[in-house]
């Protein structure tokens, strides 16, 4: 008994002085999606504001794209629990339970949460040669046109792909999904009249907005925005959809078994990072509101994908479109 006391105390010591040393090498950020795109940015915005609260170590963004999200994270999942490898993963955290049946992961017990970053309001929106030109017309349109609708997202597991099945949910309209390899061929073909509707990221669709290439009808927050642009697009749910809500959340998270004493130190760090001001005029940038609630704890943090998991599973269910 006193040599496993005397064991434990040698390695609690040890733990303890790794955490006081902690960052002493470069960290990664692992991003289970592909370069460029809006999580991708956001990664890269964060791993900036977090060098200067981690006394200046380099923070590299590692893309680990596909199934849903679920490559990336499992990665990170199985990863040393020393705090030096990280997973910055969007809504997709909370649908991988239901998306991937054969997740190698749990996400509720596998990893250690660090904190929401961020939320990115949605837009709907449609080809320009759609013939309404309010959300009160569009619905009479989706009603009369059932069974003929096309409706586009970037992919099983996206952004838009979930505000799609969440939007056939909520008007009761089954439409024919359209999968593309990205938000960027499907907002190409909708352009050109090729699918009908889209749901996305404001960090995708402003600019197309702003070009009058395609047409907005409402945005799937639960307040109107107040950026210049989009500031006159009504709710869905003042729209009519009731409980509509719809915001493309991210969320840093560390293997499961990181000491407490590191993700105190990530904690505190994140919690810096969402006050600079240059990281904060990049998420405006992005269209992206970033986190000051509870959520920047890591038992909010918890607390609120759990009730998305909650959230998404009936509507992945019923749609029974899976990544895997």
């Amino acid at each position: 008994m006193k040599k496993l006391l005397a064991l434990t105390a040698i390695a609690a010591a040890v733990v303890g002085a790794h955490a006081q040393d902690f960052p002493s090498k470069p960290i990664n950020i692992v991003v289970p999606f592909a370069a460029g795109g809006p999580t991708d940015r956001v990664a890269r915005d964060l791993a900036e504001a977090l060098r200067k609260p981690l006394g200046g170590v380099s923070i590299v963004v590692d893309n680990v794209p596909g199934a849903g999200s679920s490559i990336g994270a499992a990665k990170v999942a199985r990863a040393n629990p020393d705090g030096y490898t990280l997973l910055l993963n969007h809504i997709g955290m909370s649908t991988i339970p239901t998306l991937v049946r054969n997740v190698p992961f749990k996400v509720e017990t596998d990893f250690e949460y660090l904190g929401i970053v961020n939320d990115v309001p949605m837009t709907l929106i449609s080809k320009p040669s759609m013939q309404a030109n309010n959300y009160k017309e569009l619905s009479a349109w989706i009603a009369a046109n059932k069974g003929k609708i096309n409706l586009g997202n970037a992919g099983v597991g996206s952004a838009s792909h979930l505000c799609g099945l969440l939007f056939q949910t909520a008007t009761k309209t089954e439409m024919t999904p359209v999968p593309y390899k990205g938000t960027a061929p499907a907002i190409t073909d909708l352009i050109g009249g090729q699918i009908d509707l889209l749901c996305d990221q404001t960090t995708n669709t402003s600019p197309q907005i702003e070009a009058k290439k395609v047409k907005a009808f409402a945005v799937t927050t639960n307040k109107r925005l107040t950026t210049p642009l989009l500031k006159d697009l009504p709710t869905l749910q003042e729209s009519g959809l009731k409980d509509f809500q719809v915001t493309i959340w991210h969320g840093l998270y560390a293997p499961k078994g990181t000491p407490a004493a590191v993700t105190k130190k990530l904690n505190d760090a994140l919690k810096v990072a969402l006050k600079d001001p240059d990281f904060i005029k990049k998420q405006e940038g992005l269209g992206a509101v970033v986190a000051s609630d509870g959520r920047i704890e890591p038992d909010g943090h918890k607390k609120f994908v759990n009730a998305e998991i909650a959230k998404w599973s009936p509507i992945i269910k019923a749609a029974g479109v899976y990544a895997d």
